[in-house]
């Protein structure tokens, strides 16, 4: 980071207040988030192996469709922050309106495209015969809410960026209850089978939609903020948005890229390589949670022109990435004979994710800091940087991967090359923070 005087205890305080406020309700927000789909899945199992194997192809496809517009949330976040930190509310919340417009138009199109093409799609992920009716009508339906699950992830930027992460939680939550009994009544009460599960899905994203757009609107009314679009605040979120847009698919094609690779190291390595994707997920929720807090706090001091507040903060969530990282690593190690079983009886397949798993938890640490930095310059609108820094990333982990079945390494090597790709992530950040070339003061990047 760059060099900065040392913070008073005072001072430390105060960043770790507002790092607990904001993190830990985007926490369990970012956690109610896939239980949508373990809702889902869990209901539409007792239906039978055809129908939940279609549901897993076609949520498989639309959670790919969903989440390369995630840079609709960091985005918004970002430059909402700016706004308000210049004291400018007005102007923060027609920001985010220009965001939400975005989402509109981008959902519209997603529509456009997988409705038609949902039996295409499905075949081309290689469902089966018995499966892909099944997922084709889970996801011609599912596909129906693609523009309100968009419209959350701005207006969620929005709220994030005016420094409310409580809202996104109760709307997450309120979400979640409803999509479970959505998904009950529909699926056995009126007997929908596996429509009855997307529409479900469908009506409760409407549902959250509805909610978040009831709180922006309201608070555009309180400050006079217009709801009309903008065809160049539009075009300044899009262009915005692009930079972290090639960030995300970076960062899918990695995973997929890991997946590929497990697969060809064998049954059991795939089946181990799943559990310690879902676990290493679910660790990042927790380290995203400050990733969060960093947005909204970093994009509002530069907005306020206090780039001292915004080292000192920066300094500060670095410090609780790594510490936050330490107890994770430390917590997989000491529950790792009770957490391999819940998932596998399997000896050869508990014996390939143990090494796996301690590779993992003893990079929490470093994925600690990655999260903060990559949230931290996310509230910078440092967005080209974080572009480029993960095309570098994906160069160097690719042959490092597909180097493992060449080399005859297992998963634990496999695990080595998804370390490496955090440490690589970890220096690319780590010298952007320390130039400090991200931070430019202003309502505007």
């Amino acid at each position: 980071m760059t060099q900065a005087p040392a913070t008073s205890q005072a001072d430390r305080r105060r960043h770790d207040r507002e790092i607990v406020a904001l993190a830990v309700p985007a926490f369990g927000a970012l956690v109610a988030e896939p239980l949508f789909l373990m809702v889902d899945t869990a209901i539409v199992g007792h239906l039978g192996t055809a129908q939940l194997a279609g549901l897993g192809v076609a949520s498989a496809l639309l959670v790919t469709a969903v989440s390369v517009f995630v840079f609709l949330a960091y985005a918004t976040t970002a430059a909402v922050a700016r706004r308000v930190g210049a004291g400018d509310l007005r102007a923060a919340i027609r920001q985010g309106m220009d965001g939400i417009w975005l989402a509109l138009f981008l959902g519209a199109v997603v529509v456009a495209v997988v409705v038609p093409t949902a039996p295409a799609l499905v075949t081309l992920f290689g469902s089966s015969e018995t499966a892909a009716p099944y997922a084709t009508t889970y996801l011609r339906i599912s596909a129906l809410g693609i523009p309100a699950m968009l419209i959350v992830l701005a207006a969620t930027g929005v709220l994030r960026g005016l420094q409310d992460t409580k809202t996104p939680l109760y709307v997450a939550v309120g979400g979640f209850v409803a999509n479970g009994a959505l998904n009950a009544g529909l699926v056995y009460g009126a007997d929908l089978g596996i429509a009855g599960s997307a529409w479900g899905t469908v009506i409760a994203q409407c549902g959250m939609a509805a909610a978040y757009l009831w709180v922006v609107v309201r608070g555009a009314r309180r400050h006079g903020a217009s709801l009309r679009p903008d065809t160049a605040g539009i075009r300044a979120s899009a262009q915005a948005g692009a930079p972290l847009l090639a960030r995300t698919l970076s960062l899918r094609a990695i995973l997929m890229i890991a997946t590929a690779v497990a697969a060809r190291l064998g049954d059991e390595d795939i089946a181990a390589h799943q559990i310690i994707l879902s676990l290493w997920s679910l660790l990042a929720f927790a380290l995203d949670a400050i990733a969060i807090a960093g947005q909204a706090i970093i994009g509002r001091y530069l907005g306020a022109d206090d780039a001292q507040g915004a080292r000192e903060a920066c300094r500060r969530m670095v410090q609780w990435g790594i510490t936050t990282g330490a107890v994770l690593g430390l917590a997989v190690i000491a529950a790792r004979p009770l957490f391999i079983p819940i998932f596998t009886g399997d000896p050869a397949v508990q014996e390939a994710a143990l090494p796996a798993l301690i590779v993992v938890a003893l990079a929490q640490p470093i994925s600690g800091i990655v999260f903060v930095l990559d949230g931290v310059l996310m509230g910078a609108g440092d967005g080209p940087y974080l572009a480029r820094a993960m095309l570098v990333t994906l160069a160097v982990f690719t042959p490092a991967a597909l180097l493992v079945p060449t080399f005859h390494g297992g998963l634990t090597a496999l695990w080595g090359a998804m370390t490496l790709m955090m440490a690589v992530r970890m220096l690319t950040l780590w010298l952007r923070s320390r130039s400090g070339r991200w931070i430019v003061t202003g309502a505007t990047r």
